[in-house]
């Protein structure tokens, strides 16, 4: 069975994520985009991420302009998020969510999740310390509403 280590993506700086390095920790996966209306849910991302990443909690970011909400270049949202909303989680070059050359991780999110096609911008996985998909939150779904499963997951026992 797939799980989420069984993928790569790339930051910004060019650097591989080799999301292996994440056994044993619970994963928000989020499709981040800055000039939608929901941008300001980075602010209660990264409190969550300030919160619990001592604990074992990673906010991965993942820009997507499939919804034509993001900024001209991968630089441009990287500062964008950083600069605007506090941003210190590892964060992306840009993907696509959807349809062709779209990124293998969201792919088996969403077959995972069952849930199909990505909406919109800030549609959230939580991922659990096993790699594999606890819940696919709604883009509307606000980051603090997720704390209590986030406290949950945290506290499971490692299994990796």
């Amino acid at each position: 069975m797939k799980t989420i280590y069984d993928y790569k993506e790339t930051e910004m700086s060019g650097k591989t994520i080799d999301l292996s390095e994440f056994k044993n920790k619970v994963v928000v996966i989020v499709n981040t985009a800055s000039k939608c209306g929901l941008a300001p849910q980075l602010e209660g991302l990264e409190e969550l991420y300030k919160k619990y990443k001592n604990e074992g909690l990673v906010v991965l970011g993942l820009p997507s302009n499939q919804f034509h909400q993001e900024l001209g270049s991968d630089q441009e949202a990287d500062d964008y998020c950083r600069i605007h909303y506090g941003v210190t989680f590892p964060m992306t070059r840009r993907v696509a969510v959807n349809g062709d050359g779209e990124d293998p991780l969201f792919t088996h999110l969403k077959e995972e999740s069952g849930h199909g096609k990505i909406k919109w911008n800030y549609t959230k996985f939580l991922v659990g310390k096993d790699g594999t998909l606890i819940h696919r939150y709604a883009p509307i779904t606000k980051p603090e509403s997720m704390e209590e499963a986030i406290y949950t997951a945290l506290n499971q026992k490692n299994v990796l």
